[in-house]
């Protein structure tokens, strides 16, 4: 599981940076809030939470892990996808930004429920 989380994160690392290299080449950050998203909940929170995993591996191998996983691989990019549609002026992706962020949500809830149960003393 570890892994996995460590190689998105560092594939949405990648398109982040690609991003803002982009920005700060054509002086246009109208898309920061994207590219602040997909560092910090793509690469960040990937990261962190395989580092997690890695330390406690029994929540690593628990439904709500491989939940947590699928959840967030699922949304995250339609998400970005409806973020990146909705800052270039298009209000109507808010109604699927609006759902995506709730699914994203219950994905970090999986992970959240994960942690308590495997930090009980």
């Amino acid at each position: 599981m570890s892994n996995w989380l460590f190689r998105m994160g560092v594939l949405y690392l990648l398109v982040g940076v690609i991003l803002g290299n982009v920005m700060g080449a054509t002086h246009d950050y109208t898309l920061h809030p994207l590219h602040a998203h997909l560092n910090l909940l793509g690469f960040a929170i990937m990261m962190l939470t395989g580092l997690w995993f890695r330390v406690v591996p029994a929540a690593s191998a628990s439904r709500l892990a491989k939940a947590y996983f699928w959840i967030h691989q699922l949304a995250f990019p339609i998400q970005m996808a409806a973020l990146y549609v909705f800052l270039k002026g298009n209000v109507a992706a808010d109604a699927v930004l609006g759902p995506s962020s709730v699914i994203m949500g219950i994905g970090i809830l999986c992970f959240a429920i994960n942690v308590w149960q495997h930090t009980r003393d």
